[in-house]
């Protein structure tokens, strides 16, 4: 056979042979989608669905609040981890309350206060693993939302039910969303003192409830609310005070005074009448995200950007609050991109994000100096308990040991599953 009339064939067999191969590929490829479909439950069935089972996997840590050994750990929106922290080298998680819409939390006593979505509840956590609700104060948080959904009068978002599907290029995916409504979403026993005196725990700087003394205060955007918790089972609803701005973040308890961290300045209330919180000084700055902590003279607020609060600054800003109606800026110390924060005694710690742990000398606010960084793990908030900070970060919960500060070291971590 002619050579020529042979390449000729071999040629047009590859193209017919590309040609199917290609119609092949163009029928069978797919595309692959989750979607998290909201399931509804009344409101009535949210809260009477709160109830301790054993411990679960950790998903999205959040808030976090010590009482004695106990540890307890925000999951967002799915309630609450309680982990035993009385060997810190080997932490075991002890009970997991399951709380729809729970991203706050306070411990007085044995009663843990939570948020389940508008409500405040009052949970007695004697024995974890059979907890019982000792009172709901419903429709208290009204500017609790869920995403950009606004749940009706009678039912609210308990759970988000994955869905997985694989469509077919050119499928119309108008009938999927109409039958599978949906969003994508990214993947990412306490007791009381020996004398009988009824204690309150610590909470972290990107807390909005906050206990002091016989009163439980929380921040929404723009009010503090206050509740009389003499008998903390039974928290009475007092007092809502406007704080004269819609941007409020976070609360923070010392001596007679409340600490609020706002996207625009400090805000700081007196409560030596502490039903009636009296705005005192404020301290206004750039729009950005703004925990803030105190002790006796000063003032330490961490500002950054990269959230929905906006602005480019990622520092500290240090306050003196010795005329506490005018506070006034010492110093400021460029960061990489802080959240929450602690002290004890000279020493500062601060989440830097995923520049990881910075403990700092405090002792001289003009001239603080960084003494040791915890590299590798991106961190969110800081509690300060018994020489060891307990660090919420994004793959988890770690226990770091600072009891000798040239070895401060990651002792334990419960992880992500």
């Amino acid at each position: 056979m002619n050579m020529k009339y042979m390449k000729r064939i071999t040629t047009f067999a590859v193209l017919i042979a590309m040609l199917a191969l290609t119609s092949c590929f163009k029928d069978t490829v797919t595309e692959k989608y989750t979607f998290f479909r909201p399931i509804y439950k009344t409101k009535a069935a949210v809260i009477g669905g709160i109830v301790a089972a054993l411990p679960d996997a950790i998903k999205q840590p959040g808030k976090i609040f010590i009482k004695g050994n106990y540890v307890f750990l925000n999951d967002i929106d799915r309630g609450v981890h309680i982990i035993d922290f009385s060997s810190p080298s080997s932490p075991k998680k002890v009970a997991f309350i399951s709380i729809p819409g729970n991203v706050d939390m306070a411990v007085r006593g044995n009663i843990l206060y939570v948020d389940c979505y508008t409500s405040l509840v009052a949970i007695d956590v004697s024995n974890p693993l059979k907890v019982e609700k000792t009172a709901v104060l419903n429709g208290i948080f009204p500017h609790r939302r869920y995403q950009n959904f606004v749940a009706d009068t009678n039912a609210v978002i308990a759970e988000w039910q994955r869905v997985d599907t694989i469509i077919k290029k050119g499928y119309d995916a108008t009938e999927f969303d109409k039958n599978n409504w949906g969003i994508a979403l990214p993947f990412f026993s306490v007791a009381s003192s020996p004398t009988g005196t009824i204690t309150n725990g610590t909470g972290g700087s990107m807390a909005r409830f906050a206990l002091l003394q016989n009163r439980l205060y929380t921040v929404s955007n723009s009010d503090i609310k206050v509740f009389n918790t003499t008998a903390p089972e039974v928290p009475a609803f007092l007092a809502q005070v406007s704080v004269g701005v819609n941007d409020v973040e976070t609360i923070f308890p010392f001596g007679n005074h409340l600490f609020l961290g706002s996207n625009t300045g400090m805000h700081i209330f007196n409560v030596s009448n502490p039903n009636a919180p009296i705005k005192t000084g404020v301290f206004t700055h750039a729009r950005v995200c703004d925990p803030v902590i105190a002790d006796q003279n000063f003032a330490y607020v961490t500002l950054r950007n990269g959230t929905n609060c906006g602005g480019f600054t990622n520092q500290l800003d240090v306050l003196n609050i010795n005329n506490i109606s005018s506070p006034t800026l010492v110093k400021s110390y460029q960061l990489t991109n802080p959240h929450g924060l602690a002290k004890e005694e000279n020493l500062l710690f601060i989440c830097d994000g995923k520049a990881g742990l910075k403990i700092f000398d405090a002792t001289n606010p003009q001239a603080i100096n960084l003494l040791k960084t915890i590299e590798g793990i991106n961190t969110y908030d800081v509690i300060l308990n018994n020489k060891k900070a307990m660090v919420v970060a994004t793959d988890g919960l770690y226990c770091i040991d600072y009891s000798i500060l040239n070895n401060a070291k990651i002792i334990s971590k419960i992880a992500l599953q």
